[in-house]
């Protein structure tokens, strides 16, 4: 007992140090905890994914291919580390032919895509701006129309994934994300998405799955890092500074756009089987004896477009992808303005919120639904789009929707959760 007192004593008389024992000991001891939970999480990921490697198939069946465009440089440096350790195990083990891709520098991936070969998957691994480049470089190719029917999964590593809501159950654990991003290209169940051709005056077409967007906010969003010292209070400063700079923060633009198009009924995705020897001769002969009449052909409608003039703070146009599974009656996009009469506090209140989810609107907003449209900006607008989180000089640019383009895997929990939502 008179040692036990003694070892008390001795840590009383040294607090500091006890202090600071305590600490680091607590520290050390979740970091363990958390590396003990992440290995859990990849033992049991690689359990499913040594179910599908076990299958047996056909002697004559190949293996099923999959190309990765991986961006180490994503995630700060980190997204090699995350790649090899947590979601290249699932797909080796799975019994699929890998063939990573690394990008070396900003841009690369379109040009990579521009040299790739048929595959039965692509895989994306990095956050907003490698997935906006491979789907750019896809769909500039002139078999665009071919390599759109390819799956395509996302693997989210980067600092910002837009899209993996849409597709993915997230966490609040990076290493839970990844895996079960992985094991959801590995169930292969896909969903439409619709993507967004930007086109400028000059340029070459720019594609978004999310969306554009142009105004204070989002030029408020660019500036929020270097107030890192203000901790949590950097969002609010960053945009009570930039009311100081400027006020009000009004943008002028002339918006034209056309009606959304009716949605067509969605194509199954699995082919027929094909019908017996006996209907196929009977469907032959009766279309000998009796040809079908040839419709002529429908001459199209020009497009009829409506034009606003628009005084707001922040635009976006967006697409419906946030829920891909919601059924809907006609294919558009979504323009929405925010009003011009915002106070200094509720220009603060509303900044927080979309540093938040970008997305989010006022009731006050104006909100349109279009198959295409034009932004003309005044010459004297200057400043910068986000298309999909990437930045792009503004500039005058026609925006068309190309409905149910691509297909990506989503997870069955998260379509389900998407399901019961709109209930």
């Amino acid at each position: 007992m008179a040692r036990v007192v003694k070892v008390f004593r001795t840590l009383r008389n040294h607090w500091k140090k006890t202090t600071f024992a305590v600490c680091v000991l607590s520290y050390g001891s979740h970091w363990l905890y958390g590396k003990h939970c992440d290995n859990v999480l990849r033992r049991e990921a690689c359990l499913v994914a040594r179910e599908f490697g076990r299958q047996q198939i056909a002697p004559q069946e190949a293996l099923r291919k999959a190309t990765v465009i991986l961006n180490p440089a994503a995630c700060s440096g980190k997204a090699n580390n995350l790649f090899e350790k947590n979601a290249a195990p699932i797909l080796h083990l799975a019994g699929i032919e890998v063939t990573i891709v690394k990008t070396d520098y900003e841009g690369q991936a379109k040009k990579l895509m521009e040299l790739m070969e048929q595959t039965d998957m692509l895989i994306v691994a990095g956050g907003d701006g490698t997935l906006q480049e491979v789907v750019t470089g896809l769909l500039r190719r002139p078999d665009q129309d071919k390599l759109s029917n390819i799956p395509i999964g996302f693997i989210p590593l980067g600092s910002h994934n837009s899209l993996s809501p849409s597709l993915h159950l997230l966490s609040d654990n990076k290493v839970k994300d990844i895996t079960s991003a992985t094991l959801s290209i590995l169930k292969g169940e896909t969903v439409p998405l619709d993507v967004l051709q930007i086109k400028g005056e000059k340029e070459q077409p720019v594609f978004a799955l999310m969306g554009l967007r142009w105004g204070a906010f989002r030029d408020v969003a660019a500036t929020i890092s270097k107030y890192w010292y203000l901790g949590p209070l950097k969002t609010n400063a960053a945009h009570w500074f930039r009311t100081l700079r400027e006020w009000p923060l009004v943008r002028e633009v002339s918006v034209s756009y056309s009606a959304p198009s009716l949605r067509p009924p969605d194509l199954p995705t699995q082919k027929a089987p094909r019908p017996n020897l006996l209907y196929r001769i009977a469907r032959r002969l009766k279309n000998y004896w009796n040809p079908p009449v040839e419709e002529p052909p429908k001459v199209e409608e020009p497009e009829e477009w409506k034009e606003q003039q628009l005084s707001t703070i922040e635009l976006l146009v967006q697409t419906h992808n946030k829920n891909p599974v919601e059924r809907r009656v006609t294919d558009s996009l979504m323009i929405c303005a925010e009003p011009d009469d915002f106070t200094v506090g509720e220009f603060i209140t509303v900044g927080t919120k979309k540093e938040e989810d970008p997305t989010v609107f006022t009731k006050a907003s104006t909100k349109l639904e279009a198959s295409a449209c034009r932004l003309q900006l005044p010459e004297d607008a200057g400043g910068f789009y986000n298309i999909d989180n990437e930045e792009y000089e503004a500039m005058p640019v026609e925006i068309r929707l190309l409905p149910r383009k691509l297909r990506f895997f989503i997870s069955a929990e998260r379509r389900q959760q998407l399901l019961s939502q709109m209930q």
